[in-house]
């Protein structure tokens, strides 16, 4: 009997997702609290639901007109949300959209698969500073290309970036606010990454997820919003993070305009065109407008400053403890630990022994370090005494480790 077919080989040769594995491990224990996957705690705007039963109420009553959403529309996103995302993009980030154009899809991560795999033949390379965000490896690997991690500081060095360019390279990745480092980038460096793409003929893929969780002094600012950047500008956006709603799958990309023929056929064949309903859905999530969001992400504060403090609680207990950076945006942090145990392995022990979840370092490219430990730490979802519980769990796991 012949041996049972298997997967292919390159899909081995991929990143293992990490978030999986944690969810297994939390699956042992009923009384986990998770610092680990970067979800909110708030609910969509509260016209997301009534937008979404309307929808469905006309669906009732109007079987045959193509605006229907039980049929299928067009492949780039319905025109209305298109509109809106159009208006939201110039009116609050200043994008130059004259050479670029709207794409809707289920989450900014399909986004980025499929303009990495527009954009990228097997053997190319795309560069993307380190620590990375781990989706965004795998995605350039399946798309049979080389992820190329660059140590160029947690807000990357253009210059160094410059030199890691080789004939194979298609494109450099930035993300501001930062997943995993809370890093905003100031504008001279994302505009210098910019400036480098364009010289050498490379697409600047610019992840802005976080582009409302602001918690410094530095403002976030679009590289595609300097005058004729988007030609080599991809601008990737979600509804998952400000908007609470990740679990609805919808996000969008302004894509640079000669790259619509290639999207238009791998939109076609892995999805075909954007859900209709939950386009409506994120029709009334923008009209709450940016205010909304920024209320909500204004409720991070209290959590923001319990985490501000964790390195001097841990050093309380004998710990040495750092952040690599300043919690600046977004919601999360990169904690260095001393620790005789890391990895995999320590986020394993602090979940099934200690209750408490977080991700390992080395998940965003981060080389493990003899006697210490980097965690990605995420503060959206925990509030209050859940929040203060969490961390205390996560100083005594890292203290009894470190008595061994």
């Amino acid at each position: 009997m012949a041996a049972l077919p298997a997967a292919a080989a390159s899909i081995a040769a991929v990143l293992d997702p990490i978030i999986p594995r944690v969810s297994a491990w939390m699956a042992q224990r009923d009384d986990v609290l998770s610092l680990a996957q970067g979800m909110v705690h708030w609910s969509p705007p509260e016209g997301v639901d009534a937008a979404v039963i309307e929808a469905l109420r006309q669906a009732r009553h109007a079987s045959d007109r193509l605006d229907n959403p039980h049929r299928y529309g067009p492949g780039a996103g319905d025109p209305e949300l298109l509109a809106a995302i159009a208006s939201q993009l110039n009116q609050h980030h200043e994008l130059d959209l004259s050479a670029s154009d709207l794409w809707v899809t289920a989450g900014s991560n399909m986004a980025f698969q499929l303009v990495v795999r527009a954009i990228c033949d097997p053997g190319d390379a795309v560069i993307v500073p380190l620590p990375w965000y781990f989706n965004h490896a795998m995605a350039i690997q399946l798309a049979g290309a080389e992820p190329v991690g660059v140590a160029a500081g947690l807000v990357p060095d253009p210059d160094v970036l410059a030199k890691a360019i080789t004939p194979r390279t298609r494109a450099i990745v930035t993300v501001s606010p930062g997943n995993p480092s809370g890093v905003v980038m100031p504008r001279a460096t994302l505009s210098a990454i910019g400036a480098l793409c364009a010289r050498h003929g490379l697409f600047h893929l610019s992840d802005e997820a976080y582009a409302l969780f602001r918690h410094g002094s530095e403002p976030h600012w679009s590289p595609g919003s300097a005058g004729g950047s988007g030609a080599h500008t991809v601008t990737f956006q979600t509804f998952s993070k400000a908007y609470g709603m990740a679990g609805w799958r919808l996000g969008y990309a302004a894509v640079p305009r000669q790259l619509g023929p290639a999207l238009g056929k791998l939109q076609d064949t892995v999805l075909i065109a954007p859900s209709r309903v939950v386009q409506r859905a994120g029709v009334a999530a923008l009209a709450s407008g940016p205010a909304w969001c920024q209320a909500r992400t204004a409720s991070l504060a209290p959590a923001l400053e319990l985490l501000r403090e964790l390195p001097e609680q841990l050093q309380g207990l004998g710990l040495e403890a750092r952040w690599l950076a300043p919690l600046d945006g977004a919601f999360y942090g990169l904690l260095e630990v001393a620790s005789p145990v890391a990895g995999e392995a320590l986020v394993r022990r602090l979940l099934l022994e200690f209750g408490v979840a977080t991700l390992p370092g080395e998940s965003f490219g981060l080389p493990t370090q003899p006697g210490r430990a980097v965690l990605r730490l995420s503060y959206g979802m925990l509030r209050g005494e859940a929040l203060r519980q969490a961390l205390q769990r996560l100083g005594e796991g890292l203290r009894s480790l470190a008595r061994g």
